[in-house]
Order: C-alpha cells, then structure tokens, then sequence
C-alpha cells in the first residue's frame, strides 16, 4: 500500500489547506474503498463523512451497508446510508446503477457540506477498462480529479480517486497486515457484465501505473492534467462579452445573463464544443461523438448556418459561434418554486423563492410583461438567448426576470460557466469554502 507520507502528499495536492468542510468517502466495504477509507482516517486532517449506497440488487445488500456503518463506527466517523429504491431496468442495469449511485452520493456529499467525494478506483480499474474497450465497450478511464457526472445533484462536487498508481492485489496485501476482512460482491465474478469478464482476464490485479508507491506517476498525470488544462483555458475564450478587460478599456459591463451562453472561436476543440453545448442546454447527457464531429466539421467551413445538438442551439457566424439553449425544448407549463427551498430549473439555475405562491417558466412570450427596466436589461442580450431564460410570475400575474431583475423575492445562481469549467478540467483542485 502506498507509504502515508505519500498518500498525504496526493491528498494535498487536490484538497484546500484551508476548508473547513468535510471530505466525502464513497464506501461500498469492498477491499479497494475499505483501503481507501483506513488511508483517509489515518491521514486524519479533515473530518469524513462515510457514505454508503444499498443498490438493493442482492439480498444480502441490506447486510452489507450494516457493516459499512459497523466499520464507520470503528473507526469513529460519521455514516450516511443510502438506498438506490423503486423499479430497476430490464437492460442496461449497470450504467443506471452507476447513475443512481453518483446522484445519491453527490446529493448526500452536498447535503453534509462536502465538495470532494473520495473513491477508491485503482490501476486494476484502468487495466480492467482497457479490456473492455478491447472488447467493444466504450468506457473511459477513471480520472484521478474530476466533477461529478449527476446532474444537477452533482454541481460543484468533484470526484477525486487518489490510489489509481495502486493494484488491487498490493492494496488487499497491506489489508491483511492490517488484519483487515473486506465484503467480496458476487456481481465482480458475474461474466455476463462486462467488467466482471475484464477481472477475470487480468487476474494478477491488473498492469498499468506502478503497483507500488504510485505517487510518482500520479504526479506524472497532475502535470499533463494541468498542461491540458491550461492549453484549454486558452482557447475557451467566452467572446469579449465576458472579458472585464475588454470592458474596462472598451465600454460598460457584460449584460446580465451572460454567464448562461456561450461565444467561441468557430475553430473550438471539439472537448470544449461539447461541454458548451451541454452547459449552455443544462442537460445531462453530452452530444454524441459522430454529430458533434458533424457540427465541428461544418463549423471547419466558412458556412454560417444554425443548427440544434443535445438541447443546445448553435449560431455560426462568419468567425464565432453563438451557443445558447434551444428554447424550443423548453416546457412552457409553470414550475412551483417552494418558499426557501432550492431548486435547480432547466439544469441551468438554481432558483430559491423567499415569498410562496410564485412559479417559474421559460421567458418566450412573457418579454413585453417583463418592468420597464428589465425589458431594457433584455435587448443587450443576444435574442436567441432571451426565450430560454427564467421568468417569476407570482399570484397576480405580475412577471420577472431573476436574471435581468438583480434583486427580488427568487435569488437566482447561473450554474452554466462553474459547470463548464469544472467539465473541461479548469477546477483541479477543490474550491476553497
């Protein structure tokens, strides 16, 4: 197992000095999260929060969290249970699974006050993956850093994997020095998923990054990780709509609202075009890979065109690219807005209503309701964003923008740019609180 000096230099270079928050620890019992969680608890510099999820697929999983909690309680940490619960689907049940399990765990992550969610992946896992590529799958690599893939559950939580240089045969090793026993899942042996099959072609644990000591190819990935990123945040800019720079030396402010859109160099990076698309529609799932090079393959042209992907609309102009949501997807029928109780609208706004009786729609058709002052707020944006936008009607009818309103009875928070950045690895480390 790695030495904890290194373990707690892996840490270090992912999670704040300074938080005070709580760090996640996604633990199912198994020998690579039990590692994971003994590692944590011995490096001992912030407090943990154990979060155990009961997919309810095997009978004994009600037995299993029981001892998650047991061994939290051992080790003196505080234990969420958490239950993945209602119908399960016919095919497909392991990519839902791991869907229901990272909305859970961001939820509960969020709810404790945690931005970072541990998870104990290791070099067996990339092995195992490769394997399955091999065999026609299409997984990608676990990634040492990188936000939640729930959405919206999973805004501003990261994920972060800090014992993918180990080997799961090194790590149940260091397990029984420790005496140490561990829940094996009879689904890691079922060869009729496709995981299960790359285990058992890879029976020695697994090749790839070091067995032992895996600090230094880690630090290896943080630095390629931080070149790419940097590489990206060059050439992500947002248009001079977003640049204070440009602002500063050339005329006012950006408008409100410019932080749900997107202006980009026709010649983006398709990583960067599929993540404003995503951002920009607040959807979850992000553009297929054979029409998102059809959109960037136009937009190689000199051709200015309109065209829609993913929930996202796309605007090329003669040397930009305007990237908005598709307000034509949008549901028309009002949304109820709890008094103080957030809630994510469209998976781009969280909205929180201090007063009740208020709901929100799409802003199509309600434009010339809006105050006098809003409607002029509103012709500084593009007009394909306007129709997307968030407005409030309360009892009498009365409508707002929260966006172009600056203040009133909804505080309004824009989730596209954080959700982007965090997308095309501009967050590598946690966010201070």
């Amino acid at each position: 197992m790695i030495p904890a000096s290194a373990f707690a230099k892996i840490l270090g270079r992912r999670l704040s000095a300074t938080s005070v928050a709580p760090v996640a620890v996604a633990f199912s019992g198994g020998g690579d999260s039990l590692a994971l969680l003994l590692a944590a608890r011995d490096w001992g510099r912030r407090r943990l929060v154990v979060l155990t999820v009961d997919h309810g697929l095997n009978p004994q999983s009600a037995a299993w969290t029981r001892r998650c909690g047991e061994t939290a309680a051992r080790l003196g940490l505080e234990f969420r249970a958490l239950a993945w619960t209602g119908e399960k689907p016919a095919t497909g049940l392991p990519a839902a699974a791991r869907a229901a399990r990272h909305a859970l765990l961001a939820d509960a992550a969020r709810e404790a006050g945690a931005r970072v969610i541990l998870m104990g992946h290791t070099a067996s896992d990339l092995t195992e993956s490769a394997a399955m590529r091999a065999e026609g799958s299409t997984v990608p690599d676990a990634r040492e850093w990188g936000p939640s893939p729930a959405w919206p559950e999973g805004r501003g939580v990261f994920l972060f994997r800090p014992m993918l240089g180990l080997a799961r045969d090194d790590i149940r090793d260091w397990l029984r020095t420790r005496g140490e026993t561990w829940i094996d899942d009879p689904a890691n042996e079922d060869v009729k998923y496709a995981r299960a099959r790359a285990r058992k072609s890879s029976p020695g644990g697994g090749g790839g990054p070091p067995r032992r000591g895996g600090g230094g190819g880690q630090c290896d990935l943080h630095g390629s990780e931080k070149s790419e990123a940097d590489r990206l945040r060059a050439s992500a800019g947002r248009g001079s709509h977003t640049d204070p720079l440009h602002h500063a030396a050339h005329g006012p402010p950006p408008p409100p609202g410019e932080d749900c859109w997107f202006e980009l160099p026709r010649a983006t990076p398709l990583q960067i075009l599929a993540a404003a698309c995503l951002c920009a529609a607040g959807t979850t799932r992000p553009p297929r890979g054979d029409r998102l090079q059809r959109l960037a393959d136009r937009l190689a042209t000199a051709e200015t065109f309109t065209a829609t992907l993913a929930g996202a609309r796309i605007e090329a102009r003669p040397d930009r690219v305007l990237i908005t949501r598709d307000a034509g997807e949008l549901s028309q029928d009002p949304t109820p807005l709890p008094p103080n109780q957030p809630i994510v609208w469209d998976g781009r706004f969280e909205l929180t209503a201090t007063q009740p009786g208020l709901t929100v729609r799409p802003l199509a058709g309600l434009s010339r309701r809006l105050p006098a002052t809003e409607r002029a707020a509103l012709t500084r944006l593009p007009a394909a964003v306007r129709p997307g936008l968030p407005v409030i009607v309360d009892q009498s009818g009365a409508v707002s923008c929260p966006i172009l309103a600056g203040s009133g009875a909804v505080r309004c928070e824009v989730l596209t740019m954080a959700r982007f950045d965090a997308a095309i690895g501009l967050v590598q480390s946690e966010p201070d609180m």
